[in-house]
């Protein structure tokens, strides 16, 4: 139809979530159509078999075929789906991308951890605090995380270094995480904690003293989750956490205490639930070691990351 707004879809199969969007340009940014997001923990399993299980597999195809539906009936011209961490470390990546491609049509591609990092970057660095020096962006996934140092005083942030670690909250609880008595649990933090900053060990000796007021932005549902609990919201509404300034201490705090709650605890607070109470803890340990590394009094909190990021390049490149 002449004069339709030409629609733009960025697809992100994380570790742990599946989730798209949909939007159209609008003014220096673009107006969202159409979200997708599910659970599907794709990586389940991985850390100790190194193969994306068949359940899995048929959890994750299921959700990528809403995806392919809504892919048509909104018209995309233009789409991107990306695959991370999960497909990335899989022996069988490979063959599950290519089942993707004839049971849905969509073609994933399997980014490497720096185009995702310079995704995430991409897509949130609106948010960073104004300031001087080098600032620190984060994203903690499913089965990685990574880290970025940016010098934000242009536009588009230039990435200075980055780092990724093999640790995110599904990978992290499988390797580490459980425990039923409160020692248990300390010890399976204890450990966690070890491993993240292990991990982090060679971006922490390349990095530089900060400069002025440490900034700190994270992008996950680590840290949109850890966002609701501080604000006590009995549902989530993204509207009061993306763009959110939280102190980085009471965020520790809140970390420290999910760490020792039960899991039927933590599947009691509103905003945690059943499907995230048993990977929450991991990504607590995965926030507490960044911010022993970058040691920021506040942290910007942001619900967009990689699709958004894939979006703006797509508006203004075409690819």
């Amino acid at each position: 139809m002449r004069g339709a707004a030409r629609h733009y879809a960025a697809l992100d199969l994380g570790t742990n979530n599946c989730r798209l969007l949909i939007a159209r340009p609008q003014g220096d940014g673009f107006a969202v159509v159409d979200a997708f997001s599910r659970i599907v923990r794709l990586g389940e399993g991985l850390a100790h078999s190194g193969a994306l299980s068949d359940a899995a597999i048929e959890r994750t195809i299921a959700a990528l075929r809403v995806c392919a539906d809504k892919l048509k009936r909104r018209n995309v011209t233009l789409a991107r789906s990306v695959a991370t961490e999960a497909c990335r470390r899989a022996s069988n990546g490979a063959p599950f991308i290519a089942r993707v491609l004839e049971e849905t049509g969509i073609h994933l591609d399997i980014i490497s951890a720096e185009e995702e990092a310079r995704l995430a970057v991409l897509g949130c660095h609106a948010l960073l605090e104004p300031g001087s020096g080098p600032a620190l962006v984060f994203d903690i996934g499913g089965g990685s995380t990574e880290l970025v140092l940016v010098d934000a005083d242009t536009t588009v942030p230039r990435v200075r270094d980055w780092h990724s670690a093999p640790w995110g909250v599904v990978s992290l609880t499988e390797s580490a995480g459980g425990g039923n008595t409160a020692e248990e649990r300390a010890r399976a933090y204890k450990r966690m904690r070890t491993l993240v900053a292990e991990s982090f060990a060679p971006f922490a000796a390349r990095l530089p003293r900060p400069g002025g007021v440490p900034r700190l932005l994270g992008t996950s549902g680590t840290v949109t989750t850890l966002a609701s609990v501080h604000l006590g919201l009995e549902r989530y509404d993204r509207s009061q956490v993306d763009g959110l300034i939280a102190p980085a201490a009471a965020m520790r705090t809140i970390s420290q205490e999910l760490a020792g709650m039960s899991l039927a605890e933590r599947a009691k607070l509103p905003c945690i639930g059943r499907e995230r109470a048993d990977l929450v803890v991991a990504g607590c340990a995965v926030l507490e070691g960044i911010l022993d590394l970058w040691p920021a009094e506040r942290l910007g909190v942001a619900d967009r990351g990689i699709r958004e990021g894939i979006l703006r390049r797509l508006m203004e490149t075409g690819a």
